[in-house]
Order: C-alpha cells, then structure tokens, then sequence
C-alpha cells in the first residue's frame, strides 16, 4: 500500500488505498495561542450570553432574542471567521472555523442559528456571489447585521433536493424573476433578511440559486413549526408568490443551483460534525459531575464498573470522532493552498478543495452525529431518573442531538454517498481501487504471509489491523462490484454495510495516527490513556465492521465464493486480545478525577 508524500498529497478518499504518515495530519493538540483564544472567548459567550438563557431561547416567546444573540456573536466576530478580511471578516483557515463550530457546538439551539447562518447563509454567496454581491451582503452579514436563511427543502424536494417545483419566471421588463413556491425546514426563517432561494427557471431541469432579500416582497410564512428538539432555533415554513427578484441577484449562473447546494452541504455536513462533538464533550461533561455528585449504596455512582464502562466507552468515541474531524480539516486547507499556489482563485479553491475531500465530509456527518447520539444517551442512562427529567441538563441534550442525524442528508443517504463518490472517481481514474481489491483477492487464495509486517516499532500491530481492515472492505466491495454491476445502486443495504466499513476504517486510522503524532511530542509515556482510548475504539471499530461485512457477503454472495470471502473477512478482522474493562476504567477514573472531559 503506497505512503503519502509531499510530492503528491492525499485525494479525497485515498485513506482506503494509501497509507498516511502521522507527521502530515493535524492534531486538536497542536491548536496555536490564537485559535486557542478563539476557543475560549466561545466559551466565555456561550457561559455568559446563551446557557443562563435556555429555557427563555426554547419557549420562543421572545422572538428578538436569538437576533439579539446573533447581533452580540457578531459583534465579537464569531459570525465572520470564515469571511475574507477585505468583506470585514477575519478570513480564519478551515479548521479554525470548524473549531468555532466545535465550540459553539453545546449552545442547542443557538448553535443551529449561528451554524445556519455562518454555513448554509454566508457561504453560497462567499463561495459563488460576484464581486458586486460579496461587497453587498458579505459585511453585513459577517457582523449580523443581516441574519442568512438558506431555502432548499420542499415538501416534495427533500434528499431530492433537485425535484423541487418552485418556479423562477422572468418579468415582461426583464427586470426580475418571479419567484413562485413553497419551502418548508427553514432554519432562520422567522428572523433572516436574506435568503438563498432555489427554483427552477420556466422549465429547466436543474435548479438555479436566487439571492432573495425579505423586503423584496411577496414572502409569507407559516408560524413556527413546534419540533421534538432545538425548540428555541426558528423553523418556518415560507412561501413566495410572485416574489420580485432583481436579475442581478441570481447567484451564479443558470441551472447551477443544484452543484451550489451540493457543494455548500459538504461543507455543513463537516461542520455539523465539529458541532456534534462540540455537544457530545457537553453531554460527557454533564454526566462526569453526575457521576461525582450522586450516591447510591454509600457511594459516588462513578465508583461503579457499570457507570465507568460507559464514561471510557464515550470518551474514546470522542476522541476518535474528533481525531477524524481535524485531520480531514487539515486535508482541506492543505488542498485550497496547494490550488491557491498553483493559480486558482481564491474562492473557487476553497470549493475545489471541499469538493475533494466530500467523501470524507459525508463520513464525518454521520459519526459525528451518531457519536452525539450514542453520548447524550449514555448520559441519560447516569443520570438514571433524572435524566428523564426535564429539570435536568441530559433533556434538552437529548432531544436537540435527535435533528443531527436528519440534517444535512440523512445519515443513510450520506452512507449511501460516501460509497458512490468513491465507485464514481474509481471509474473515472481517479482513484485506483480495482488494483487494490484484485490484489486482495488474490491474496485470499494463497497461503497467508505471517511475516509481511514487522510486529516491531510503535503501534505495529494496530497498523496490521488497520491494513487488514482496509482489505476487508476493498475484497467486498471489489466482489460487490463485479457481481451486481449496476445493480449495486439499488442495493442500498449493501452500500450502507461498505459504509460502515468505509467509516470505521477511516475513523480508526485517524485515531492511530493523532497517537503515532502526539507521543512523537509528548512521549508514550504521557500518552497513556490515549492509547486506552485508542485501542477501546479500535476494537469496537472491528466488531463493526466484521458485521457489516457478514451483512454484506450475505446478501449477494453465495457457495463457495461465499464462503471464501467470509473466511478472508473472518482473517482480516482478527485482533489481539485486550482488557478493555480495565482501560475503560483508567479512563473513566480519569475523568472523574478531572470532573470533566478533559483530553
């Protein structure tokens, strides 16, 4: 398997048939003193202007106040991080965004409003908008002064965002499009003065992007839609008749809508990940102090086995999760530098290079909001009653993580995705993946090499296991392939057992690889209990995907081809035993001794 170097970086979802050398990837302990402040004037805000808030921002009865908070983001620039600095924002790097994003990430509702309006609102117009548009809206909208709404959804448009029915006609004069249709989800909606509108010009086939402004006229919108969670972040329905836009505000060019939003979800569905861990570390948080405080038989409940087994396992999917998130942010700025050096514009570069790693944005949506999930119901279950209580901090927490797995894409049709981005640039050339999986293949029909790998140097044993993981999906997608050929896009279980696969894979090698580059700082003996959590994940990482690839094999494989393959799966995922009940608990006694989460 070939080792990245400098001569040719890392393509979006080459993990799976190259190795990668933990120098090149960026670790969340590398943060410099200015993102580091950056983090805590986050905290500072959200300890100070949104947590004593909570109950007001959920009961809607004010509806100034998340425009208020919005207006006090703004005011300490956590509106225009992304911004260029020329549009009165601070033009951050993409993983300083995505730490704000991270940061934000426990403020519930508010953080929906701010990721909404700083994602899906700023960013068509800063990565599409022409100089005329930027210069208009990007400087009031870096400081708040006009809050963003993005409008895709219909209520026959949702995953097929491109079936929408809203229409786009232009007037006798040539002046304005009108714009006639309905959108409903529309995070923002009660508050925004602008909105990204999409619609279908006379009778085009794909969509075409609007910049819509609310004075414009002929909007209307239903009253706030009442949602298991995130109750405090304004959710209209709205409808356009015969809403005048000036042709001048139609956003990049005809029928280009469709490519703008799929672009622009790449980016959320990143940033929905930094937000979800961003929540998960809050949940994790909650249940610590619980663990502490609360006492039954006589003792703290974080003294029992039980409640340690679930503090080490969230803590170890966090850190994991976390690991994958900012080294694929990494890969994203390395990318737009490398385009930006060899003459591209700027803003076309920050697509390109989002564009490229959008396999792994779809695989970071989904982890990162299932690893939420999976924190906010283990802090449930310490919580015991009291989680169950609205008076405690675990209800909120739980019914607002429910959205995450719905937003962006439902988290199986971004399963779905990731693996047909990957089919698609395989067929294009863009990524060699037959070879890879026809070597596999070969492999699992001669005698095994015992020695191919040293067992010698640091982690050389979890880096077999990651090789062997890595072959594992490529022999059952390879045989997927050719068995079902086109029909493969049909067979949506299949595709969502590779994905799992795809994601465990990817996860685990970035967890392995921030502790490969942080005892290269620190020393492995100050790594201790990131290694516990490293080696916990990986062993839930291979019980994963051993039963996603069971599932798959299962459903288009049969005799003895069957059973060939599931005697490679059987010998690719076999690791060593490990206590993982006592790492668990070194963990966790580090964590209770923290009274947080504090790695």
């Amino acid at each position: 398997m070939e080792t990245i170097d400098k001569k040719r970086a890392l393509k979006g979802g080459e993990f799976l048939i190259r190795e990668t050398d933990a120098q090149d990837i960026f670790i969340p302990e590398e943060w410099n003193e200015e993102q580091r402040m950056i983090a805590q004037t986050c905290r500072d805000f959200l300890d100070s202007e949104v947590m004593p808030k909570l109950e007001e921002i959920d009961s809607m009865k004010n509806p100034q106040l998340m425009p208020q908070l919005l207006d006090k983001a703004g005011e300490l620039g956590l509106l225009g991080t992304s911004v260029p600095e020329q549009y009165g924002g601070f033009g951050m790097d993409f993983n300083t965004s995505m730490l704000v994003a991270e940061e934000i990430g426990r403020g519930h509702s508010f953080a929906v409003a701010l990721s909404a309006h700083t994602g899906i609102g700023i960013l068509p117009i800063l990565y599409y908008g022409n100089e005329e548009q930027k210069q208009k809206y990007l400087p009031k909208m870096a400081i708040g002064e006009w809050k963003a709404s993005y409008c895709l959804t219909e209520p026959d448009a949702g995953s097929d965002a491109n079936s929408g029915k809203t229409k786009a006609v232009l007037s006798e004069d040539g002046k304005h499009y009108l714009i006639n249709g309905q959108k409903m989800w529309i995070t923002n909606g009660g508050f925004a003065d602008v909105f990204i509108v999409f619609a279908k010009i006379d009778q085009d086939d794909k969509l075409t992007a609007f910049i819509v402004e609310r004075n414009f006229g002929g909007i209307t919108m239903n009253e706030e839609e009442k949602k298991m969670g995130i109750k405090g972040s304004s959710t209209r329905q709205i409808f356009f008749n015969d809403c005048p836009v000036p042709v001048e505000n139609m956003l990049s060019e005809r029928e280009n809508g469709f490519k703008i939003a799929v672009n622009i979800l790449n980016i959320g569905r990143i940033k929905l990940a930094a937000s979800a861990i961003g929540g998960a570390k809050a949940a994790l948080n909650h249940a610590i102090k619980y663990a502490n405080e609360r006492k039954q038989f006589g003792q703290t409940i974080g003294s029992f086995g039980a409640i340690k087994h679930k503090l080490g396992e969230v803590a170890s999917h966090i850190f994991a999760s976390e690991s994958a998130l900012y080294r694929a942010g990494q890969n994203i700025d390395d990318a737009y530098e490398d385009l930006v050096k060899n003459g591209m514009d700027s803003s076309e570069a920050k697509l390109k290079s989002t564009e490229q790693f959008a396999i792994e944005c779809a695989i970071l949506k989904v982890h990162g909001s299932e690893v939420l999930d999976f924190s906010v119901d283990e802090g449930v279950q310490i919580f015991g009653g009291m989680g169950f209580s609205a008076d405690g901090p675990m209800d909120r927490a739980y019914r607002d993580s429910r959205i995450n797995r719905i937003f962006e894409g439902t988290n199986e049709i971004n399963r779905m995705l990731a693996i047909d981005m990957i089919l698609k640039r395989a067929m294009k050339g863009e990524l060699d993946l037959m070879g890879p999986a026809m070597a596999v293949a070969k492999e699992l029909t001669s005698i095994p090499d015992f020695g191919a790998m040293s067992d010698e140097g640091l982690f050389a044993k979890e880096k077999k296991v990651l090789l062997n993981l890595k072959k594992a999906g490529l022999m059952i997608a390879g045989a997927a392939v050719q068995k079902l050929m086109m029909k493969l896009k049909d067979e949506q279980e299949v595709l969502m057992s590779l994905a799992d696969m795809l994601i465990e894979g990817y996860v685990a090698e970035s967890v392995l690889l921030r502790l490969e580059k942080l005892i290269g700082m620190r020393g492995e003996e100050n790594c201790s209990l990131q290694t516990d959590m490293m080696r916990i994940y990986f062993h839930n990482a291979i019980e994963i995907a051993a039963r996603a690839g069971r599932e798959a094999i299962y459903a288009f494989a049969e005799g003895d081809e069957q059973r060939m393959m599931l005697m490679g799966l059987k010998r690719y995922t076999k690791v060593e035993p490990f206590n993982l009940k006592e790492a668990r608990r070194r963990v966790a006694n580090h964590l209770l001794s923290e009274n947080q989460y504090p790695f």
